[in-house]
């Protein structure tokens, strides 16, 4: 299993439209949100997360065709950030409401996390669930929210996502 597997890798091609940002305006929040792509080539996930109107989240996520993952146990993600805790979600198929979720502190240096399949926990909307976690069969869609509680600027700068 050491055979690594791109799900997705920025560059200066990157497409805009692959990617959606959800802020907390849908439940009526201020936060904001965007994701552009540096003179690097890396992803740029920034914004301001506000607690105003009950807010507190920016989101980025991306969609993929569904595909198998089943020989593979953990996503291994390439970032650097501001110090600031994040989380990567995963869901494992296009319908799903909930999504699995493992948080990470960023460091201000380039840094490589793996994230085990098993130690992604099921939520909905930002409540964990009693549910097993991340089986790891299948996935459709990859994602990374800011949500600590806090008012503050965020800045996250994602070069790649793997299985591994």
């Amino acid at each position: 299993m050491s055979e690594v597997k791109s799900i997705y890798k920025f560059d200066k091609n990157f497409n805009r439209k692959e990617w959606q940002i959800v802020n907390d305006g849908v439940m009526g929040g201020l936060s904001m949100g965007l994701i552009q792509v540096n003179l690097e080539g890396n992803g740029v996930f920034s914004g301001h997360v506000s607690l105003e109107n009950n807010g507190g989240f920016c989101l980025v996520r991306h969609d993929l065709e569904r595909i198998p993952v089943d020989a593979f146990s953990k996503f291994v993600i390439t970032i650097k950030g501001d110090g600031k805790k994040y989380a990567f979600r995963c869901k494992s198929g296009e319908h799903q409401r909930h999504t699995y979720s493992f948080d990470f502190k960023s460091s201000n240096e380039w840094q490589t996390i793996e994230i085990p399949f098993d130690e992604m926990e099921a939520v909905f909307r930002g409540e964990e669930l009693k549910l097993p976690n991340y089986h790891g069969d299948f996935l459709a869609q990859i994602a990374f929210i800011i949500k600590n509680g806090v008012e503050e600027d965020f800045t996250l700068e994602i070069d790649s996502i793997a299985l591994k």
